[in-house]
């Protein structure tokens, strides 16, 4: 059997087809330009679909898109990234346009059914999965099956509270995960200590505003004190986190994903070291955590791991 993954990001979109075997045949991207409206993106998404599907065909579309999604309906109820779309049917509005069944699922949740299937959570029935991008999404696999909550719109992971009255965080509330560990908060912490570490590695050369989350691990690595206090904040609020994911869920594995997570073990081990600090002693040493191995298809393969949910449900 197989699928269309879509990874509907508010800048760019990708489109790949995709067997059982996670193998992707056939990829076309490009850019969202959600500013002409929800119409214009449906019809770019359709022929991006149409040039891929020129070889292959598929049982069906899933699609990851960021916001507040009503899985069962394949409505976008809500999503920052996308203006305009309240509430707009975009599983209804897709499969008219192509002819195939669509199944929408947040990206987030996508994510983690696509590291369950294809990625390093394969064998695993309960699972933690982080994505460090620019926000922090979560998702939560226990006894094999995707935990959605009673109205679908569960494991927001990235706004569990860590610090109580700690940054701002773009969701309104203080002291969220996602105030600390996405490339946001980043560039924030950058920003805001700039005028007290003018003689900081991290700007020899660049502006503030220029400064990537590779930057701070690198120069933390050199021994700059300023990243390093940055990328302690970032591993501290990681730990605590993780912690309490930890308590609640009882996972077996959890897994770090998105662009923070590509600073590899320089990320890793310390998070691995502080999260014995906030587990249970019963639960230490029956959980892993590991870094997603999906790379930049990660997007793709969770979409189209929602069709193959879906489909062996029927």
């Amino acid at each position: 059997m197989k699928v269309i993954g879509i990874d509907l990001g508010g800048t760019n979109f990708a489109v790949g087809v995709v067997d059982e075997q996670g193998k992707i045949l056939a990829k076309e991207q490009g850019k969202t330009l959600v500013q002409e409206g929800p119409d214009a993106v449906i019809k770019r998404l359709n022929q991006a679909v149409k040039n891929v599907l020129s070889n292959y065909e598929v049982e069906a579309i899933g699609v990851g898109c960021p916001g507040s999604i009503d899985h069962k309906l394949g409505v976008v109820r809500f999503s920052p990234n996308f203006p305009g779309w309240h509430d707009f049917p975009l599983a209804e509005k897709l499969s008219l346009e192509t002819g195939l069944k669509v199944y929408v699922e947040n990206d987030a949740n996508a994510y983690a059914l696509g590291e369950h299937t294809f990625g390093v959570g394969k064998g695993y029935d309960h699972i933690v999965c982080l994505t460090l991008g620019t926000g922090v999404g979560g998702g939560v696999i226990t006894h094999g099956i995707l935990l959605r909550g009673s109205s679908g719109i569960g494991a927001e992971l990235g706004h569990v509270t860590v610090m109580p009255n700690g940054p701002t965080c773009g969701c309104g509330a203080k002291g969220c995960l996602e105030a600390f560990a996405s490339a946001t908060a980043l560039k924030r912490f950058v920003q805001e200590g700039y005028e007290r570490h003018k003689d900081s590695l991290l700007f020899h050369g660049k502006k503030p505003s220029e400064v990537s989350p590779e930057d701070i691990f690198r120069c933390a690595e050199q021994g700059d004190e300023f990243a390093k206090s940055i990328i302690s904040l970032l591993t501290d609020a990681l730990a605590v986190a993780i912690g309490s994911f930890v308590n609640i869920f009882n996972p077996q594995l959890v897994i770090l994903g998105g662009g923070i997570s590509n600073a590899g073990e320089k990320l890793l081990k310390p998070v691995a070291e502080k999260v014995k600090d906030h587990v249970l002693p019963s639960m230490l040493g029956t959980f892993e955590i590991k870094l997603s191995k999906l790379g930049k298809d990660a997007g793709i393969l969770g979409a189209a791991s929602i069709v193959f949910e879906r489909m062996n449900k029927t």
